[in-house]
């Protein structure tokens, strides 16, 4: 799979951080995920759609070795059809969004969550759009 995005954040990226992933699944292979990593290069959440099973697949690397898997069958994304996924995440889980609908809540496995600093999306779909941003951010001083 080719790496489509990365991004980095000293200050970690959980918990605040909102990413969403718009693309188009054109083939039927399972050739996309979205991983999260620790300062040390662990996976400490993965996220893998596969078309092949309808099926959302979570996990983490740790350590050289992954997890107990986590499958969410609440599979709204359609073959041939635009995607889009969002990855949220509060103090105790990732939440995971597909097409509006909530499909996974992964609770964290890696402490401390400030050592969460980068995230990568790899794809073989074409990606219309990735943005990472900070939820509660605000511009300016709010008098304009």
């Amino acid at each position: 799979m080719a790496l489509q995005f990365e991004a980095f954040s000293a200050g970690g990226l959980a918990p605040g951080w909102n990413l969403l992933v718009q693309g188009h699944s054109d083939s039927g292979e399972d050739k996309f995920e979205i991983n999260f990593l620790s300062e040390a290069g662990d996976i400490v959440f993965h996220i893998k759609p596969r078309f092949s099973s309808a099926s959302i697949v979570a996990n983490t690397f740790q350590g050289g070795r992954w997890g107990q898997e986590e499958v969410s069958t609440v599979f709204p994304l359609v073959l041939g059809e635009p995607f889009e996924m969002e990855v949220s995440s509060d103090a105790e889980h990732f939440h995971v969004h597909a097409q509006e609908h909530k499909v996974l809540q992964f609770a964290h496995r890696h402490r401390p969550l400030a050592a969460i600093t980068r995230v990568q999306v790899l794809s073989d779909h074409r990606l219309a759009q990735v943005e990472l941003a900070r939820r509660g951010l605000s511009w300016g001083d709010g008098g304009y």
